[in-house]
């Protein structure tokens, strides 16, 4: 086991030099002993909310879950969750107790939990206490629920997309029993909220053993996001696809960096083929226009899940392009222009997680990828005319010989496109008087 910080080992002398018992518990327990260094640290005790709150009282301390037993202490830059050993009431919204009971028994505490290897707790004289045999499991990479996994997932529904995500981010295989009521009770997901679905999601699509566990708890993630269900078993009837839409996809996510943006957008990228998908007389499967159709799609599932804007715009953003082929300078040059750089190189690893997951030949593209992406970076280093602060003339310029309004934006983004695509240098006397030439186009074009 770690040694404990020494925060968490003056919180725990606090309590006990009051009289009180102490113990961490929980998913910090669970990662000392897989040999991990916790993230955070939850302590619990027999110590009554009143009595925690006097026994901090020099500390600065945050009350918003005390209702249910729990103080947040913040010693030295640390925050600690500390709460009442206690036992829930019913959960009529399959989310939160109605109300708690206190206990003075660890035990009893413990089997209010959800995962036996989340039921653990440890004191650094006292040892473990683990009541429901979670350290056995720890060893076997099992997830077990506390008792009867149909009474753990009413009480709270979040916790069937928690063992789903655990089993991504663990590796561990869910017990026959528990994997049942994640498959039978997963509509039960339609009580949590959006943001608390959003932030299992991103922990889920980070884990190492992504792949596998989309693979076979698919349906899970279908009930908050049914746009992805009809991929489900969808064959390609493609050269190019070894898989059908959905395992390609869960291949795809595993394949990206675990980066939340890029395999946020794995996950979405082809949502819209089933949408778009036709046959030919011979057999050949095609997918033609599924990538503005996944970007509209996209445009509709993120916000919904509580995305921010950054994030909708930019996922959305990649997987329109996606489809794209970067297999000449002059696509790559546009590609770049239109994207910005950063969102650019996302696109690349878009685009090699998206080959890596078809038929073995298809493997072939990456060399031309890797090319485009070290072209860019040679562009970008030569201070390439690349964006419409680059040109060398500007709105002021246009207004000067006669545009107006919109057309000075129209205008400007066509100099820049004639610029990236070589049809014309960067020279402000040349880009001049192309502009002429564009205006005249501009106001003899039919009005739109």
């Amino acid at each position: 086991m770690h040694t404990l910080p020494p925060q968490v080992l003056t919180a725990m002398e606090l309590l006990e030099q009051a009289g009180y018992a102490c113990h961490i518990v929980g998913g910090c327990v669970r990662d000392m002993l897989l040999g991990r260094t916790p993230s955070d640290y939850d302590l619990t005790t027999n110590a009554l909310p009143e009595q925690m709150q006097q026994v901090f009282a020099s500390c600065r301390t945050i009350e918003t879950g005390i209702a249910h037993g729990t103080l947040t202490i913040l010693l030295d830059g640390m925050s600690l969750e500390c709460t009442t050993y206690r036992v829930d009431g019913t959960y009529s919204d399959g989310r939160h107790p109605d109300s708690v009971r206190f206990t003075p028994t660890l035990e009893e505490d413990l089997a209010r939990r959800d995962f036996t290897v989340n039921a653990m707790a440890y004191h650094p004289r006292l040892g473990l206490t683990d009541p429901f045999g979670g350290q056995d499991d720890l060893k076997r990479g099992m997830l077990r629920c506390v008792g009867e996994p149909e009474r753990r997932f009413t009480e709270d529904a979040l916790r069937i997309l928690r063992c789903v995500r655990f089993a991504s981010v663990l590796g561990f295989t869910v017990e026959p029993e528990t994997a049942a009521a994640v498959h039978s009770m997963k509509q039960r997901l339609e009580l949590v909220s959006a943001e608390r679905i959003r932030s299992e999601l991103d922990k889920l699509l980070l884990g190492e053993h992504v792949t596998e566990i989309l693979c076979r708890y698919g349906d899970v993630v279908f009930v908050s996001i049914p746009e992805l269900a009809p991929c489900f078993g969808f064959a390609q009837h493609s050269r190019y696809h070894c898989y059908d839409v959905w395992t390609h996809i869960a291949h795809t996510v595993g394949a990206a960096p675990r980066d939340p943006l890029l395999r946020l957008t794995m996950l979405l990228h082809d949502v819209g083929k089933p949408d778009c998908f036709t046959l030919d007389p011979d057999g050949t499967g095609h997918f033609k226009g599924h990538a503005p159709r996944g970007a509209v799609l996209a445009a509709k599932i993120l916000p919904r899940l509580r995305y921010d804007k950054h994030t909708c715009e930019q996922v959305t953003e990649l997987i329109a392009w996606h489809a794209e082929k970067l297999r000449s300078r002059a696509a790559v040059r546009h590609a770049l222009s239109r994207l910005g750089a950063e969102q650019f190189f996302r696109l690349i690893e878009v685009m090699c997680a998206d080959n890596s997951a078809k038929q073995p030949f298809c493997l072939e593209e990456l060399p031309g990828l890797l090319e485009a992406a070290d072209y860019a970076r040679a562009l970008l280093d030569a201070g390439a005319c690349l964006t419409l602060k680059q040109l060398a003339v500007n709105g002021r310029d246009l207004a000067a010989i006669g545009a107006q309004g919109r057309q000075i934006g129209q205008v400007l983004q066509m100099l820049l496109d004639a610029v990236v695509a070589e049809r014309a240098s960067n020279d402000r006397a040349q880009l001049l008087e192309l502009a002429q030439v564009c205006l005249r186009e501009l106001r003899a074009a039919p009005y739109m």
